[in-house]
């Protein structure tokens, strides 16, 4: 890789951050209106398709560093971490729904069949990682939070991607209630607290596609559910629990790792 002189390395940040935003701003424009199936999925190619090369013209035209230094390992590599990733939302997060049904906080119907509920989650899980899991990690948790721990200590460079991504949720109008900041502050942190406990973005990746998917279909995008006592339901099951259950996890399993103090190593080659 070549060694000439980069950009600074806040300039490079400015850069990325501002081009990822006006790509989800872009799509948005053209693609967020009446809610469909397929808009949907072009949206999440499209997405996919736009950011990974943003990501990787960056690394090599910005940084001037080798793809290893984002935490993108291969799949072949990563999938052990992608599965821990999802299991670590998902079975706390089973875990607040039988109790939130169980106390009676929370009713659950089905609009549909179950055969069509369980093909429409796994159509989800696809278009969740296109369109936030997989664009969203490697931007935020991989190329920004990477950029950011080779000057600050992990802890700082933690927050620093989660005001960023906090950021981004308000100027592409996915965060504009309090609510919403908070959320995506706390999902910022705990997904960059994975980063700096597990060395690479794909337990990040499992732990977004798992909560962005059940998230959107027991919502309105889903379609195939009834809910009374939703807000219950999104601060309990979706949230609380399974948040902090899954840092617990983390952080057990890699204490000999995580350091916050620690700085990334960024070679030249």
């Amino acid at each position: 890789m070549s060694t000439q002189p980069r950009l600074a390395m806040p300039r490079r940040i400015i850069i990325v951050f501002s081009a990822t935003v006006l790509v989800w701003m872009a799509l948005g424009a053209l693609l967020d209106r009446d809610y469909n199936r397929p808009t949907h999925a072009v949206g999440a190619i499209i997405t996919t398709v736009l950011v990974v090369p943003l990501v990787v013209l960056a690394r090599r035209l910005l940084d001037r560093r080798p793809w290893a230094g984002l935490g993108l390992p291969p799949l072949r590599v990563g999938w052990r971490r992608l599965l821990l990733g999802m299991a670590c939302w998902l079975v706390p997060a089973a875990v607040g729904f039988a109790l939130c049904l169980g106390l009676g906080w929370v009713e659950i119907s089905v609009r549909t069949s179950v055969g069509d509920a369980l093909r429409v989650a796994a159509l989800l899980v696809v278009l969740v990682f296109l369109k936030e899991a997989l664009p969203e990690e490697l931007v935020f948790r991989g190329y920004l939070q990477h950029n950011l721990a080779t000057r600050l200590p992990a802890w700082q460079a933690v927050i620093g991607q989660a005001a960023l991504f906090t950021l981004f949720g308000f100027l592409t109008g996915a965060a504009r209630s309090v609510d919403r900041l908070v959320l995506f502050t706390v999902f910022a942190l705990l997904l960059g607290a994975f980063r700096a406990a597990t060395g690479d973005i794909w337990a990040g990746i499992g732990f977004h596609v798992a909560f962005q998917t059940v998230a959107q279909l027991f919502g309105d995008v889903g379609a195939v559910f009834d809910v009374t006592g939703s807000g219950v339901l999104g601060v309990v099951a979706l949230g609380a629990i399974p948040f902090s259950v899954s840092w617990l996890v983390i952080r057990r399993l890699y204490r000999d790792r995580l350091d916050w103090q620690a700085l990334e190593a960024d070679p030249a080659r």
